[in-house]
């Protein structure tokens, strides 16, 4: 009796064992159908933006004459018949000048913090400030336009003369504050990655540690530092509310920081608000920005994944 009921026991065992082998291998089956079903959707939503951008981009040309969005050097849409104007390089200006100053104070900033987390910060402090810089990334934008606006200009104003209420420069500096944790997080992964016995030989032959971390270490994560650089690049010029809030609305093709300017995406926000009805030029040019816009990321892109991909160190 007892054997029959060990018996027994093991059999019913065995059955739901099967079952549940089943219902894995039923599973097992559907995950791949889902994760190909997820990978579509992304890929069909990307190509449905570029094909938006496209259509809507070739509608403003019919309108406006590419030869003049490219070679002209002014940006007067809101002006009537024959006055107004659609060269795209006043924008296109604003947005570097804002770019470029944003690399200025993010670069020197984000590698020398990457620096300090890889080489000499303790494990201690580096779960400390890492923390804080994730923080620092998850700010909403428009809280550090009106940071720039409100704060930084008014600190500005007292050392520059002249300057602006909306400018050029706070917006520049405000919008390399925020990609500073993007450099200084993918800088220090890239730092990390090399390997200590490196290090241990550069210490071996009397290098310091300053000159292993600028000398040996900084070198050796090239790829991964100047991609991050590149993607901080991509990343402030597409950046939207902190120039739509402290930069201004004039597109001017001008050097000069303490000016107001307008960007691309500064200008994609004016319009949006209702400043343009639906149909008209003025609504359709802020497509071909866009694409202009789109086409600048996509080569920040590019370029980041070349530099990656062509300077990689493989230890």
């Amino acid at each position: 009796m007892v054997e029959n009921r060990k018996h027994s026991v093991s059999v019913n065992e065995l059955i739901k064992q099967n079952k549940s082998k089943r219902s894995g291998k039923i599973i097992e089956k559907l995950i791949p159908f889902l994760l190909l079903l997820c990978g579509i959707i992304s890929i069909l939503t990307t190509v449905g933006i570029v094909f938006t951008l496209i259509i809507e981009t070739f509608t403003f040309f019919n309108q406006v004459p590419i030869i003049e969005f490219i070679t002209s050097k002014e940006w007067l849409p809101f002006y009537s018949g024959e006055d107004a104007s659609y060269g795209i390089w006043p924008l296109v200006a604003g947005t570097l000048l804002i770019a470029f100053i944003a690399m200025i104070v993010a670069v020197p900033i984000g590698i020398a913090s990457a620096i300090y987390l890889s080489e000499y910060a303790s494990d201690r402090i580096r779960k400390l400030i890492k923390p804080v810089l994730e923080v620092l990334a998850g700010i909403p934008t428009i809280v550090y336009g009106f940071f720039a606006l409100t704060f930084v200009t008014p600190l500005l104003r007292t050392f520059i003369d002249g300057l602006s209420i909306y400018n050029a420069l706070s917006a520049g500096i405000v919008v390399g504050i925020m990609i500073i944790p993007m450099i200084a997080s993918l800088s220090e992964d890239a730092m990390s990655s090399v390997p200590n016995s490196i290090r241990e030989g550069a210490y071996a032959l009397g290098a310091t540690r300053f000159e292993v971390a600028v000398k040996v270490v900084l070198p050796a994560a090239t790829s991964g530092i100047v991609a991050s650089i590149v993607l901080g690049i991509s990343r402030a010029i597409g950046e939207t509310m902190i120039v739509s809030v402290a930069a201004g609305s004039s597109p001017k093709a001008t050097l000069d920081p303490t000016e107001s300017i307008q960007t691309m995406t500064a200008y994609i926000v004016q319009v949006s608000l209702g400043d343009a009805g639906y149909g008209s030029t003025i609504y359709y040019s802020i497509y071909a920005v866009g694409m202009t816009l789109f086409i600048f990321t996509l080569i920040m892109n590019l370029i980041a994944q070349y530099v990656s991909r062509h300077f990689r160190e493989e230890y």
